[in-house]
């Protein structure tokens, strides 16, 4: 079988059940927690754009994982936060 991209498999999903399922086969319960974690980060800095360190307070995460989702979301040329953020709002 050939290498498929996990880009493709991901588009495919078409409910909310499927993703979570997907996902919960993909990662580890650590990894899940760690990408919810970040999602959280990236809304509170869109929305609600509070100093990093209220946000690692606010979430019980490190100032690092606040400063990493920063660089991404609002440095970055990718721009993926922002797509889906802007798509929800």
């Amino acid at each position: 079988m050939k290498n498929i991209n996990l880009n493709k498999p991901i588009i495919t999903l078409q409910k909310e059940k499927e993703v979570k399922d997907f996902l919960t086969d993909l990662c580890t319960p650590s990894e899940i927690k760690a990408l919810n974690e970040r999602w959280n980060v990236a809304q509170l800095l869109y929305k609600e754009q509070l100093p990093y360190r209220d946000i690692a307070e606010k979430l019980k995460t490190s100032t690092t994982t606040v400063t990493r989702v920063a660089r991404f979301l609002l440095n970055e040329p990718y721009q993926g936060y922002q797509t889906i953020l802007k798509r929800i709002s």
